[in-house]
């Protein structure tokens, strides 16, 4: 297309390009919009080099093209001409809404098509997908009701009390390889995650780390003799065996038919990590072997002075052995009043969880603290991809739309304006794009006609409370480029919460969503439909 633009020239044409998607993911009604950063970098650095252009002038398709194209054109191609306009990182976004307005000369904004794309795409799919677990985990918004009624209200506030589960990123050995691994850790955190078991994102993105020991750990040892040698030094500085010490309490609380190899791999890991102890205790029996082995070696740590720190579910039903787990946790605690630390050990779950698994959960009941989520988070199991498309909207000067037969697919054309119109109670009420030339402002406290774009009776007044603009002027290529700060993750990652604790209950909740509205001006509105009755032929019967 740059090649075809150029030869008929009309690559320095001023043009406008959206990046949208259509449709929310997820089966839900809400997208977090990400990879905006990556967006910046690639347009502070996009140009062709020699290899480049050698590269392309040897490729069947180019083999013919005037040598002037790349000599003159590509050679000395970047984005000094180009101006982009997004929202924040981190936005909650909705169909139709653009994420990315990129203006410039038709030829360079097309070649970005496809980088833009990529880098948002992915990110913002990830971020979503991490966003709804964690409102699944915590029960954010269950039983959330259509209209935000007084009950499901209290019901928000009781689950913002109870101790809310955290959530850990353990996707990267399922990823689609090591570049999806590292931005599936990096989004999930904007989304919500707490911490990565990715040690590299970790480095690189100072996001806390977290793991467990795995099943191969506890099949290496099988013999109680491998733990004979193990020593911990007590508060005195005196070393203490601690096998002698857990043989002990298992006599003492008559449970000799744990499984010894097992008892040996706790008392190996609990020597290397006293102050971190946490055990996967589903490799032989959960309640009989694992559980009770952890207790032994618990016991044995808290005397030398060391705090276990829990357990890990990897397999069965997460939520009976949760629960019976918390239940002997809390009875040893009641029954050895100077063992309280058993009140606050974690107890993390994973085994394929899901956005499925986590609701379920949460209507059965469970005790669990920390869920360790993988292959459905990274993989993006519901929904593989998001569906950003990049569409003209305007070229020298000129709106263009794009006609289908599928409303879904027809182009909102020209230059817009996005806005969110906010009610009394603070929620968003709706998105609002205005052509960029009309001269109605929209301020709070004015009345606001708002139109479904292709449905004429659908249409509501709104007098808002409060209005932000939706986009702000990110990248100047005649500025020296990227003209904002570039927001820390956490940053971020708090901006993506407060988001959705103020959005309307029942747009969050899993089952039949309420839908959020985005509208258009009536002035827009009139507009679209003269240029799409302009565009479209008239059938001529005879």
């Amino acid at each position: 297309m740059a090649y075809a633009y150029w030869k008929t020239n009309r690559h320095n044409e001023s043009s406008v390009f959206e990046l949208f998607f259509r449709k929310n993911p997820f089966r839900g009604e809400y997208t977090i919009f990400c990879g905006l950063d990556e967006v910046l970098r690639h347009l502070s650095n996009f140009k062709f080099g020699a290899d480049d252009i050698a590269y392309l002038r040897q490729t069947p398709a180019l083999s013919h093209c005037d040598p002037q194209f790349f000599d003159d054109y590509l050679c000395h191609l970047d984005c000094e001409d180009v101006k982009v306009y997004a929202m924040r990182e981190g936005s909650i976004a909705f169909p139709r809404v653009p994420l990315v307005v990129v203006r410039g000369p038709l030829g360079v904004c097309q070649l970005l098509e496809t980088t833009l794309l990529t880098l948002v795409n992915y990110p913002s799919l990830i971020a979503t997908n991490a966003a709804r677990f964690v409102v699944a985990a915590t029960g954010q918004f269950l039983n959330a009701s259509s209209d935000g009624d007084l009950e499901s209200l209290e019901n928000q506030k009781m689950m913002e009390t109870k101790k809310k589960p955290r959530c850990i990123e353990f996707g990267l050995r399922r990823a689609q390889g090591p570049d999806g691994g590292f931005s599936a850790s990096k989004y999930s955190a904007v989304g919500g995650f707490d911490a990565t078991s990715n040690v590299q994102a970790g480095k690189i993105l100072g996001v806390p780390i977290a793991g467990t020991h795995a099943h191969a750990f506890v099949q290496a040892h099988s013999s109680l003799k491998e733990a004979e040698s193990f020593t911990l030094e007590d508060k005195n500085g005196q070393d203490v065996y601690v096998l002698q010490r857990a043989l002990q309490y298992r006599t003492q609380f008559g449970w000799e038919s744990t499984n010894d190899g097992e008892l040996a791999a706790f008392l190996a890991y609990a020597v290397s990590f006293p102050d971190t102890f946490l055990c996967l205790i589903d490799t032989y029996d959960t309640l009989r072997s694992g559980l009770r082995n952890f207790i032994l070696v618990s016991l044995v740590l808290h005397d030398l002075g060391h705090i276990a720190k829990g357990i890990r579910l990897d397999s069965g039903d997460l939520s009976y052995l949760s629960i019976e787990v918390h239940h002997t946790f809390l009875q040893m605690a009641k029954d050895y009043p100077d063992r309280q630390f058993f009140k606050d050990l974690d107890i993390v779950a994973s085994n394929d969880i899901n956005e499925d698994v986590l609701h379920s959960l949460n209507k059965q009941g469970h005790a669990v603290t920390v869920f360790g989520i993988g292959t459905n988070l990274v993989t993006c199991q519901a929904q593989p991809a998001l569906g950003c498309v990049y569409k003209l909207v305007e070229v020298d000067g000129r709106p263009r739309i794009k006609l289908s037969q599928d409303l879904e697919k027809v182009l909102i054309p020209g230059q817009k304006i996005p806005y969110r119109l906010y009610g009394e109670r603070g929620w968003p009420l709706l998105d609002l794009m205005v052509g960029i030339d009309e001269k109605d402002h929209i301020e709070p406290g004015r009345r606001i006609l708002c139109r479904h774009p292709f449905i004429e009776q659908k249409r509501v007044a709104v007098v808002a409370k409060k209005i932000v603009k939706l986009h702000t002027l990110v990248f100047d290529g005649s500025r020296g480029g990227v003209v904002i700060e570039e927001p820390l993750l956490k940053d971020t990652k708090k901006y993506v919460a407060e988001q959705i604790k103020c959005m309307r209950p029942d747009i969050m909740r899993e089952m039949n969503p309420g839908q959020y509205k985005v509208s258009v001006s009536d002035q827009l509105f009139h507009f679209l439909h003269k240029l799409w009755q302009t565009e479209t032929p008239v059938l001529e019967l005879r």
